[in-house]
């Protein structure tokens, strides 16, 4: 496939927080006719997101925050329910998910499990997130979360039953992408396992 493509010309059109280039490039399509084509890609690094769960309690922890884009595009809050995420900083997965959760929930926790990548939005970002599910219990709960100052986060943690978050999907209070495919995952692991990952719901 990658024959197929040639990158002829990348334009930064902004480099704030992050890169947005404009790329022109040639494509051989499916009929073997060359494309000549634009796009804009943003170029927001590569992530990993977490759901929090408590196998005793049958809780998860997940969190709330500002996203303005959600604002311009009819949330009314511009408020959204979320997993724990952040972006990779020159580490490991593993690394960056467990800085994220004690930065974020104040939970330390040291085991994480890695359940699949993906694109969220291939056609215009080339982000990549890196999933996982870990297991907390109230002893791991070291400091308040919250975010970090210096990134201007503003973090509201949320713990509630598995039946609860799973349920604000079906209400619409959850419309983010990687929440609910953790939360789908959770539910599809505890439907086909005969080891759930919550013991009783």
């Amino acid at each position: 496939m990658a024959e197929r493509i040639t990158i002829k010309k990348e334009r930064i059109l902004s480099d704030e927080f992050f890169t947005l280039k404009n790329v022109e490039f040639e494509y051989i399509d499916s009929k073997g006719k060359l494309q000549h084509l634009k796009r804009e890609v943003y170029m927001s690094g590569n992530g990993v997101a977490v759901l929090l769960y408590n196998r005793i309690k049958n809780t998860v922890v997940l969190i709330q925050q500002l996203r303005i884009p959600t604002f311009l595009n009819q949330n009314p809050t511009g408020m959204m329910i979320e997993v724990c995420a952040g972006l990779l900083e020159d580490e490991k997965p593993e690394e960056a998910i467990i800085r994220e959760i004690k930065e974020e929930t104040g939970y330390e926790v040291t085991n994480v499990e890695k359940v699949l990548e993906a694109y969220s939005t291939p056609g215009a970002i080339a982000e990549k997130l890196h999933y996982f599910i870990a297991e907390y219990t109230e002893r791991d709960k070291k400091d308040e979360g919250g975010g970090l100052d210096e990134e201007q986060e503003d973090i509201e943690i949320l713990e509630m039953s598995f039946d609860e978050a799973y349920g604000k999907i079906k209400t619409g209070e959850i419309q983010d992408a990687k929440t609910i495919m953790l939360l789908q995952h959770a539910k599809i692991h505890i439907l086909d396992k005969e080891e759930n990952v919550f013991e009783v719901l």
